[in-house]
């Protein structure tokens, strides 16, 4: 980690411990250990934000992501699945397109409601 990485994480940790369950803090701290290389530890806290907050839709992307990396491609299915259920109850065009996108990538395009 650089200093401006290592001081933006001593942050989030420190506010961490006060508010542990808050949604955008765990997704602040999830995106800087995957870009510090360390997606085990931002899958976790990823699928944390998913159980305290499941409609935090941004997280189903990102986890998804993840998992498609470590080579969990059925897990990564299954989480872009979920989140593109919830993206088109919310209406959330951008949202839907990614996920329905990924999915396709995948090979996983059979639902009719993908586009």
């Amino acid at each position: 980690m650089n200093n401006i990485t290592t001081n933006r994480m001593e942050l989030i940790a420190e506010m961490l411990q006060k508010n542990p369950d808050d949604t955008f803090l765990n997704y602040a701290a999830a995106l800087e250990y995957k870009k510090d290389n360390e997606p085990q530890k931002a899958i976790s806290i990823f699928k944390k934000i998913i159980d305290l907050d499941p409609d935090y839709l941004a997280t189903y992307y990102q986890l998804g992501k993840l998992l498609e990396a470590a080579g969990k491609t059925k897990e990564a299915i299954e989480v872009y699945r979920s989140g593109h259920k919830l993206a088109v109850e919310k209406n959330d065009i951008k949202a839907t397109g990614e996920l329905s996108e990924a999915l396709l990538i995948l090979g996983d395009d059979d639902d009719d409601e993908a586009w």
